[in-house]
C-alpha cells in the first residue's frame, strides 16, 4: 500500500480547509460575551483621569490660544486642575536683585496666569519650578528645551526660603486662603533625571523639598503640599522615609509614568511588561509603597502621563481605546491622573510647524480637536458607579438615573495589525424596551486624519479651515442600538471607543 498521502488531497487542506480553520478560529476568539447585571453591586468611581491636566510652562497660559483650549477641553470634560511647568522663569519676572543685591519680587504676570485659570473655572497644582538666573548657584545651568529653564539649586537656601513665603503670602492675600488653601503646591519637576542639577541629586533635591514645605506651612498650615514629582515613578519609598523621619510635611504623593517608559526605568526589570500595561502597573508599586510608608492614606497624584506615541499614535484614534484601558486598570489606586497635555499649545522643543506629528495634546495647533478630544466626551459620559465586569475591554457604570453607561473599545497598538471585534452585551435587570444608543470615535467619526489629508494638509491652518474641520468631525448624535432579546450586538473595527448607554 502507498502511505504517502494524495497530492490533490493536501493541496485541498492547504488552499480550502486550512485557510477556513484559521478564520474559523480567529473568528471564535474575536467573538466575545460580555455580562451585564445592571442590579448588580456597585463600587465609587470618581473621574479621577479628567480632573487634572498637563500642559506646557505657566508663560502660555497668557496666550489666548492657550485658553480658548482650556475652555473647549473643559467643556467635554470634569477639568479642575491644571499643572504647568516654570512658574518662577525669568520670563514670568518673579525674582530680581537691586544694585546692592537685595531680593526684588514682582507678581504681576503670576497675577495674570492665575486670574486667567479662575476666571475660566480651573485651579492650578503650583509645579515650584525653574530656578530664577539671579538666584541660582549657577546660572548658565541651563535645560536644552527651547525655553531654556534653568535647572540649579539655589545660591542660597535662605533667599529660597524668603521667595518662597514671599510667593506664598502674596497668594493668600491676593485670593485667600479659602481659595488657595484648594490648590496643589508639588515641589520642582522630575529632580531624578537632569531636570535638576543638584550634587547629589537625591539630596539636594530633599533639601530643597524640606524648606520648601515648612516655608508654605509657616505662611498657612491649610496650604497643601507635595513630591517627589520624580519621572519613572522612582524616590517614592525614600521620599516617604525621609519626611517622616525629618517630621517634614507632606500632603500628597506626585510621580509621573508614561505608557513608553521602558520597565528597566519603571520596575527596574527587564521583564517584557506590554506598553499598554506599565502605567497602572507603576501606580500600583507606588501606592503599595505609600500603603506601607508611615502615612498610608496620602492621596496619590500621577501628575504626567500619556498612551505610548510610536508612529505618532497620540493624533490618532488608538488613543482613546488606549486611554480607557488604562481608566479601567488604573480605578482604584490612584487619586488623580493627569494627561499630559490638553493642549497643544506647548514649546519644549520649540513651536509646532505642522499641526499633526504626533504631539501630545487633545488639541493640535490652531485648536483642531483630535480623536483624543473626543474620546475624553465618551469616557465623560460614564457614571459614577461602576459595576463589575468579566471583560477586559470594557468599563460598565451606572448613571444618576439608573440606568447604564459602557465603554467599550478594540485596542489595536500602532506597531500591530488588528481586526474587527464582535461584543454581545448580554443586559441583565434591563426592561425588554429599554433604550440603547452608540456613539463612536473611529476612523469614521472624530477622526481628523482624514479631513486633514483631504484638505491638503495646510501647515498653516486658517481659521475657517480650523473651524471646518472642527465641523466635519465633529460626533453625531447618538444612534439607537437594537436590543434582542436582553442583548446588544457589537462590531468594532481596530481603535474604536464606543460608548453605549442604556436608559
Amino acid at each position: 500500500m502507498n502511505s504517502m498521502p494524495n497530492k490533490k488531497a493536501v493541496r485541498f487542506v492547504r488552499t480550502t480547509l486550512l485557510p477556513l480553520i484559521i478564520c474559523c478560529a480567529f473568528l471564535a476568539r474575536a467573538q466575545e460575551r460580555i455580562e451585564i447585571d445592571a442590579k448588580g453591586p456597585v463600587t465609587p468611581f470618581p473621574h479621577f483621569w479628567e480632573q487634572m491636566f498637563g500642559s506646557g510652562r505657566a508663560i502660555l497660559s497668557l496666550r489666548e490660544s492657550y485658553r480658548e483650549d482650556l475652555r473647549a477641553v473643559k467643556q467635554i470634560t470634569d477639568f479642575r486642575y491644571v499643572r504647568f511647568h516654570a512658574i518662577l522663569h525669568d520670563e514670568v519676572g518673579v525674582y530680581n536683585e537691586d544694585e546692592h543685591g537685595n531680593p526684588v519680587y514682582n507678581f504681576s504676570y503670576v497675577d495674570q496666569i492665575y486670574d486667567g485659570l479662575l476666571k475660566n473655572g480651573i485651579r492650578p497644582v503650583v509645579e515650584i519650578s525653574f530656578m530664577p538666573k539671579k538666584l541660582a548657584f549657577n546660572p548658565d545651568a541651563l535645560h536644552p528645551f527651547w525655553y531654556k529653564q534653568n535647572v540649579s539649586p539655589p545660591k542660597s537656601i535662605e533667599r529660597w526660603d524668603d521667595l518662597m513665603t514671599h510667593f506664598a503670602r502674596h497668594l493668600v492675600e491676593r485670593y485667600g486662603i479659602d481659595e488657595v488653601a484648594q490648590w496643589y503646591f508639588e515641589v520642582w519637576n522630575e529632580p531624578n533625571i537632569d531636570f535638576w542639577g543638584g550634587v547629589p541629586r537625591q539630596k539636594t533635591y530633599y533639601e530643597l523639598y524640606d524648606h520648601t514645605a515648612r516655608d508654605l506651612k509657616t505662611v498657612n498650615s491649610r496650604l497643601r503640599v507635595g513630591g517627589p514629582a520624580t519621572a519613572a515613578a522612582d524616590w517614592v519609598e525614600d521620599f516617604l522615609k525621609h519626611t517622616a523621619a525629618n517630621h517634614v510635611p507632606v500632603d500628597f504623593v506626585s510621580t509621573h509614568g508614561y505608557a513608553d517608559d521602558t520597565a528597566e526605568n519603571l520596575f527596574g526589570t527587564d521583564e517584557d511588561i506590554p506598553m499598554d500595561d506599565r502605567v497602572c502597573r507603576a501606580i500600583a508599586k507606588v501606592r503599595k509603597q505609600i500603603q506601607a510608608s508611615s502615612m498610608p492614606r496620602l492621596p496619590l497624584f500621577w501628575t504626567e502621563w500619556n498612551v505610548q506615541g510610536m508612529m505618532e499614535s497620540r493624533d490618532t484614534t488608538f488613543v482613546g481605546p488606549a486611554v480607557a484601558n488604562t481608566i479601567r486598570q488604573c480605578d482604584g489606586n490612584v487619586d488623580m491622573l493627569s494627561f499630559w497635555t490638553f493642549s497643544d499649545v506647548f514649546e519644549e522643543g520649540g513651536p509646532f510647524p505642522k499641526p499633526f506629528q504626533g504631539n501630545f495634546g487633545l488639541r493640535a495647533k490652531g485648536g483642531i480637536n483630535k480623536p483624543s478630544f473626543y474620546a475624553f466626551g465618551l469616557l465623560h459620559q460614564l457614571g459614577n458607579q461602576r459595576l463589575a465586569s468579566n471583560s477586559k475591554n470594557v468599563i460598565v457604570t451606572r448613571t444618576p438615573k439608573g440606568g447604564l453607561a459602557i465603554a467599550i473599545w478594540n485596542l489595536v497598538d500602532p506597531d500591530q495589525h488588528g481586526a474587527s471585534q464582535s461584543a454581545t452585551l448580554a443586559l441583565k435587570g434591563v426592561s425588554p424596551g429599554a433604550h440603547a444608543t452608540i456613539q463612536t470615535v473611529d476612523d469614521d467619526h472624530g477622526n481628523v486624519l482624514k479631513a486633514y489629508a483631504a484638505m491638503g494638509k495646510p501647515l498653516d491652518p486658517t481659521p475657517a479651515q480650523v473651524e471646518q474641520l472642527n465641523r466635519e468631525t465633529a460626533l453625531p448624535a447618538a444612534r439607537p442600538l437594537e436590543q434582542r432579546n436582553g442583548t446588544l450586538q457589537l462590531s468594532l473595527p481596530p481603535n474604536t471607543l464606543a460608548l453605549v448607554i442604556v436608559e
